[in-house]
C-alpha cells in the first residue's frame, strides 16, 4: 500500500527512512506546540485550547500535504505570524496594535486563508512559485539553512544578544549550552559516520546531558492539555470587515504565507533534491495544503499555519516521500496524550530570564551545513546570477524573515538583468514582483 500510495522505490527510501525522517521533523518543530499557545495567550486564548488546535491542525494540513503532493513537508503555524496575530491584529493600541478581540482575529486569519485557497485553485501562486530563477531557489535554500542554524545556536544558547555587535558567543559551560553543543557534536560524528537516524540521536544526547546536568526536568509520560475557554469556531468573520484597518491586516497575512510558503518549499525542496527540472512536483497541490491548513487552524482556534523549514531536518535524515509526513502528523496528534513528555524535550527551559530549547538545538544547528550544499548550483561566472542570489543568503538569517530575503533578490535579480540588457532572461511575473516589492519599501514602512 505504501509502496502503491507514496513510490517509495521509485523515490529510493523506504519505510525505515520517512519513519526516522518524520520523527526528526516532528521533534525540531515541536516547540512550536508550547511557543503558540504561549504567544496566543497573551491576547486572551485558552492556553489548552491553543496546544489542542495546533496540534489538530498541524497534523491535518500535514497529512493533506503527504496525501495530496506526496512531499515530506511539515505544516504548524508559522513563527512570525503568531507574534503579528497577538501583538498587532490583536495587541492594544498602547503597543501599535490594532486592538481586535481575538475571535475577530481568527475571522481574519480564516478570511486570509479563503484567499490563499483561490489563489492557489486558480494558479496564480503556483505561477508566482514557478517564475523563480534556479539562482534565486539555490540562494533562499542556503539562507533559510542559515537562518536555522542561527536559531539553532539561539536555542541552544552557544550564541547570544551582546551590546555593541548584537550577538556573541554564549557562556559555552552552561548547562544548556553544553546540552545544545554537545548534541550537536554528537550529530556531526553520526553523519560523518553514515549512521541513520544521526539527527534524532543527537536529541536523545542532548537530553543525556540535560539529565546529567539537571535540567532536563518531566512530570511524567502521559497527560493532555486542560482546556477551560474553548476556541474551536469561536473566530467571527463578518466582525473582521467592521474593525478599522482590516485591508492592511488582510494584506499583511496575504504577503507573508505567499512569500513565506513559497521560500521554504522552494528551499526545502532545493536542499533535498525534489525538484524536478527545476520545478516543484505537484506545486498546486502543496500551496492548496498549505491554505487549507490555514483555514482550519482559524477554525479549530490558531494563526497562520504554513509549511516548516524545519522539514529540512527531516529530508536530511532521507526522508523523500509524503509517507514521512503522515508519521509526523501522527506524532502530532499522539502528543496530546503524551504531552508533559513533549514538554520537557521542546518546551524550553528558563535560563536567567530567557527561554532556550537546548534538546532540539542540535539538528537545527547541523541541518545548516546540508543545505548549504545547494550554493555549487550557482553559476558563479555571471555577475547578474551569483550577485542577486548573494542578498537572500544574507538577508533571511540577518533579518529572520524569509519574505524580506526574497524581496531584496527579486529587486537586485531584475534591475541587474535590466541595466545589463538582459532583461528577457527574467520572467515578466518576476519584474512585475520586483517593482511591487520595491513599492512596498519605498511606501510602506
Amino acid at each position: 500500500m505504501f509502496e502503491r500510495i507514496f513510490r517509495l522505490r521509485e523515490n529510493e527510501t523506504s519505510v525505515r527512512r520517512e519513519a526516522i525522517g518524520g520523527a526528526t521533523t516532528f521533534f525540531t518543530l515541536s516547540y512550536i506546540l508550547f511557543v503558540q499557545p504561549s504567544v496566543l495567550a497573551s491576547c486572551g486564548m485558552d492556553h489548552g485550547a491553543v496546544v489542542i488546535a495546533t496540534c489538530v491542525a498541524s497534523a491535518f494540513a500535514t497529512i493533506l500535504m503527504g496525501l495530496s503532493a506526496n512531499l515530506p513537508i511539515a505544516l504548524a503555524p508559522a513563527m512570525g505570524h503568531n507574534f503579528f496575530f497577538a501583538f498587532t491584529v490583536c495587541g492594544a493600541a498602547a503597543i501599535g496594535g490594532y486592538g481586535y478581540p481575538w475571535t475577530v482575529g481568527l475571522g481574519a486569519v480564516f478570511v486570509s486563508g479563503a484567499l490563499f485557497l483561490i489563489l492557489s485553485l486558480t494558479g496564480v501562486r503556483s505561477a508566482i512559485l514557478n517564475v523563480f530563477p534556479p539562482s534565486l531557489r539555490v540562494a533562499i535554500a542556503v539562507g533559510i539553512g542559515l537562518l536555522i542554524t542561527l536559531v539553532g545556536l539561539e536555542y541552544g544558547g552557544i550564541v547570544v544578544g551582546k551590546p555593541g555587535t548584537l550577538i556573541g558567543l554564549g557562556d559555552l559551560g552552561s548547562p544548556a549550552a553544553e546540552a545544545a553543543w554537545i548534541g550537536a557534536a554528537a550529530t556531526l560524528i553520526l553523519l560523518a559516520l553514515r549512521v541513520r537516524g544521526a539527527m534524532l540521536l543527537g536529541i536523545v544526547a542532548a537530553v543525556l546531558v540535560g539529565l546529567l546536568r539537571g535540567i532536563f526536568r518531566f512530570d511524567g509520560f502521559v497527560g493532555f492539555p486542560r482546556v477551560e475557554e474553548p476556541a474551536f469556531l469561536r473566530l467571527d468573520i463578518l466582525g473582521v470587515f467592521r474593525e478599522p484597518g482590516f485591508l492592511t491586516v488582510l494584506f499583511v497575512l496575504l504577503f507573508l504565507d505567499l512569500f513565506d510558503t513559497i521560500g521554504t518549499l522552494l528551499g526545502v525542496a532545493e536542499s533535498g533534491g525534489l525538484l524536478r527540472d527545476g520545478r516543484l512536483p505537484r506545486d498546486k497541490q502543496a500551496l492548496l495544503s498549505d491554505a487549507a491548513g490555514t483555514v482550519a487552524g482559524a477554525l479549530l482556534g490558531t494563526s497562520t499555519i504554513t509549511s516548516y523549514i524545519e522539514s529540512a531536518a527531516g529530508i536530511a535524515e532521507g526522508a523523500r516521500t509524503g509517507l514521512a509526513s503522515l508519521f509526523t502528523a501522527a506524532l502530532l496528534l499522539l502528543s496530546l496524550a503524551f504531552y508533559p513528555l513533549l514538554r520537557a524535550i521542546g518546551g524550553g527551559i528558563d535560563a536567567g530570564g530567557t527561554t532556550l530549547y537546548p534538546f532540539i538545538a542540535p539538528p537545527l544547528i547541523v541541518v545548516g551545513a546540508i543545505m548549504l550544499r545547494a550554493v555549487r548550483g550557482l553559476d558563479w561566472s555571471d555577475p547578474t546570477e551569483y550577485l542577486p542570489a548573494f542578498l537572500p543568503m544574507v538577508i533571511i538569517p540577518f533579518s529572520f524573515s524569509i519574505s524580506e530575503g526574497i524581496g531584496f533578490g527579486i529587486i537586485a535579480y531584475s534591475a541587474l538583468k535590466i541595466v545589463t540588457g538582459r532583461a528577457r532572461e527574467a520572467h515578466a511575473v518576476l519584474h512585475l514582483l520586483a517593482a511591487l516589492f520595491l513599492l512596498r519599501y519605498l511606501f510602506l514602512r
